[in-house]
């Protein structure tokens, strides 16, 4: 009896370990080991050699406060490894697209470094000033150079479309003040504040400007991107050319209606997904694309025959909404009404020959679609 009460219990444990000796390795045993960190110190690294240069424009390190300046952001950056590394990832998907548009437009190249320390290049940020996109535009600035901002688009969001119309408010911020430093400080703070400090000191250099905060920062933020993402590697950075995202490519339709179109409808007739095309229209804000004319983003390949395939499904689309109706509840206002069911008011307004004083009560039919 006690030698069964050992003997089998040793039968079985070296069994187990048979079993585990012989079974297959796991995906984790074939898994690539992860690499050591290797980077600099801080103090090395802000050990920074002339020249340095902005926009083809000198940075002054032989200023104490600039150089000091300099290295506080440099420091502030590279201890936020991981903020570094999603930057360079992301440059690979957007920093092509900007190089080629500032090239053609004979525009200095650092200019896409604003975008960085703008947005992180994120096309979805924004602030609590109200700016929004890869280029922070505030919306009376973005409409200023073409881009539509309402309740349903929204294209400073859409990183094509506010490249361009960034491009052109910095063409325009250079002939004002026949500096690149400046342009891109006036940018920050806008171009009248800027005029304003520049009357009352009477200076016209970036670097000996009392400006705010914010904007003194602005430049060497910039600058210091420029150091980092320009050789990551003297900084201990080592992508490899398949770590970098890559730009997605796409085909252009212009939709032209008189109604709203839904998105899935659009999706449908591209052969793709809802989410597809809204990632790649982040400036369509709702479930519908508005009435007018538009651009819209399709997949690579997308285009060739779309018209085809999207024509039938939005007549199927009016043909079974055509003369909707919506029955007011307690509460309700036209306003709400109108964004409840993805409409413009002064669309909701004509439909029901109604102006925006009159009155509604529930229970009363509106007519949304026909």
């Amino acid at each position: 009896m006690p030698l069964r009460r050992f003997f089998f219990p040793f039968l079985a444990g070296l069994f187990c370990l048979v079993w585990a000796w012989s079974a297959p390795a796991t995906p984790q045993e074939t898994v690539q080991p992860l690499e050591e960190s290797r980077f600099p110190s801080l103090e090395s690294a802000i050990r920074i050699k002339g020249p340095v240069t902005f926009c083809g424009e000198f940075v002054p390190l032989h200023l104490p406060d600039v150089r000091e300046r300099l290295e506080k952001e440099l420091l502030l950056m590279l201890w936020d490894r991981a903020q570094v590394i999603l930057w360079l990832k992301r440059s690979g998907r957007y920093f092509p697209h900007i190089e080629t548009l500032l090239k053609g437009t004979g525009l200095p190249e650092d200019l896409k470094f604003i975008a960085v320390i703008e947005s992180a290049l994120r096309p979805h940020a924004g602030s609590g000033k109200g700016a929004r996109g890869i280029w922070q535009f505030i919306a009376t600035t973005g409409r200023k150079y073409g881009l539509t901002v309402n309740e349903y688009l929204d294209e400073r969001r859409n990183f094509h479309l506010s490249t361009r119309a960034a491009i052109a408010y910095f063409k325009e911020l250079h002939g004002l003040f026949n500096s690149w430093t400046l342009a891109c400080a006036a940018y920050n703070m806008g171009e009248e504040g800027l005029k304003k400090r520049i009357e009352q000191q009477e200076v016209s250099d970036y670097y000996h400007l009392d400006l705010p905060t914010e904007t003194e920062r602005y430049i060497l933020r910039a600058v210091a991107a420029k150091l980092i993402l320009s050789n990551p590697s003297h900084y201990g950075f080592n992508l490899a050319s398949n770590d970098y995202y890559t730009a997605r490519k796409f085909d252009r339709v212009r939709l032209k209606h008189k109604y709203t179109a839904p998105v899935l409808i659009v999706a449908k007739a591209a052969g793709t997904y809802y989410k597809t095309i809204k990632d790649m229209n982040p400036q369509i804000l709702t479930d519908v694309i508005p009435g007018g004319e538009h651009t819209v983003f399709l997949p690579e390949g997308a285009a060739r025959n779309f018209a085809e395939r999207y024509q039938p499904l939005i007549m199927k689309y009016r043909t079974q909404f055509r003369g909707m109706t919506y029955t007011v509840r307690s509460g309700d206002t036209l306003t709400r009404i109108a964004a409840k069911n993805n409409l413009p008011l002064w669309k909701l307004l004509k439909l029901n020959n109604l102006n925006r004083k009159s009155l509604i009560k529930p229970g009363q039919k509106l007519v949304i679609m026909k």
